[in-house]
């Protein structure tokens, strides 16, 4: 019987006690950072995002957005504190955003909360002694998707520095056949509108594209495929698979010092810092 690529159950056995562990270091991390919890970007009851900061904390620290995944539908900004761990590892405040889930909103609605809520972070992190000139952001899966809207060419850019894209998915097209069809109903207009394939991004931001080695081939294939337009629009991109990682271990790693994938995020904040 064929199995469907895009359902991680499928494909991760211990999918329960992954997410199980995100709750857990999750819990943790707020106990033990500084946080400046549920800040609202826009009225919306989802509309809010929380602050890390450095145990040294100073005037002028970059800053960096993380943005989590659950196929749009699923999953919070509470179930991703751990992810602040390592980005305050690094001398950045973290920035974990919450937005609404489908199929209660639509994906236009779900983009635009994301750039809405980047944009409160440009215009009010000065106020936590960030600095928004060294902005770089990640996500994971459906957030990868998600932080791709935050590079874009023009008006739209909010001069990113660098972006780091975990398991991401750049081409929705796919979906509509996939078991997610279901639950959040894709529309056409959507897969044309907001497949990342699709659109042109801002040559100042350098991307990290990473992919774990045990995904599933659509995930490589999408993964090779961004890499590949983004060098064609002129970005600097980093294309990389994490040995013996899947869909949930390698975003586990983001929280895990000494991993593969928080050495990616660290990296990527601390050139960004350098430059």
């Amino acid at each position: 019987m064929e199995t469907d690529p895009f359902r991680t159950r499928d494909h991760v056995a211990d999918f329960d006690d992954v997410v199980s562990d995100f709750v857990g270091q999750s819990a943790r991390t707020r106990s033990n950072l500084t946080t400046a919890a549920d800040i609202p970007y826009g009225p919306g009851p989802s509309e809010t995002l929380d602050l890390f900061f450095p145990q040294e904390r100073r005037h002028g620290m970059p800053v960096h957005i993380f943005i989590h995944g659950g196929y749009w539908r699923m999953f919070s900004k509470s179930d991703y504190s751990y992810v602040a761990d390592t980005v305050t590892g690094a001398g950045a405040i973290a920035v974990i955003l919450d937005y609404g889930l489908m199929p209660s909103v639509r994906m236009r609605d779900i983009v635009d909360q994301v750039r809405r809520a980047t944009r409160w972070v440009v215009e009010n992190i000065t106020d936590y002694d960030g600095d928004p000139r060294q902005l770089t952001v990640s996500g994971h899966s459906a957030g990868a998707h998600l932080a791709s809207f935050l590079f874009h060419a023009g008006k739209a850019s909010f001069g990113v520095q660098a972006a780091l894209l975990l398991g991401g998915l750049y081409d929705l097209k796919p979906l509509q056949s996939s078991f997610l069809q279901a639950a959040i109903s894709l529309t056409d207009e959507e897969v044309n509108s907001f497949s990342p394939l699709q659109h042109t991004h801002d040559p100042a931001t350098r991307v990290c594209v990473l992919v774990g080695g045990q995904e599933t081939q659509p995930f490589h294939d999408q993964a090779r495929a961004y890499s590949m337009l983004l060098r064609q629009q002129g970005l600097s991109v980093d294309h990389a698979q994490l040995a013996d990682r899947n869909h949930m271990s390698s975003v586990r790693d983001l929280g895990i010092t000494g991993s593969e994938t928080a050495e990616y995020l660290i990296r990527l904040i601390s050139q960004s810092h350098a430059a």
